[in-house]
């Protein structure tokens, strides 16, 4: 992975929202689907490992035009919502 080198507190963070889940999967099928971290504004820029998104392989990378966000950003987001609004969604459900 190119990128800096999460902080403890960091990676506990990344660890934290990779566990709860999908958060695509949790809004639109209401269910657990396992994670892995995207990277909201890359992996080099101050707080970069904050802003980050609990993502499902399909919704991620795999899923294709419209279903995965590197496949489409923009059709993704008109779908799911936004990064921003997302990350809000997450933190906020983390905090409950």
């Amino acid at each position: 992975m190119k990128g800096r080198k999460p902080t403890k507190s960091e990676q506990a963070h990344m660890s934290k929202v990779a566990e709860f889940g999908c958060i695509v999967c949790r809004n639109e099928f209401d269910l657990f689907s396992p994670a892995a971290i995207h990277h909201i504004n890359g992996r080099t820029k101050e707080g970069c490992h904050f802003d980050i998104l609990p993502l499902c392989p399909n919704h991620h990378q795999h899923g294709g035009y419209g279903v995965a966000l590197h496949a489409g950003r923009a059709e993704w987001e008109k779908r799911y919502g936004t990064q921003g609004e997302l990350l809000e969604q997450v933190e906020r459900l983390l905090s409950e």
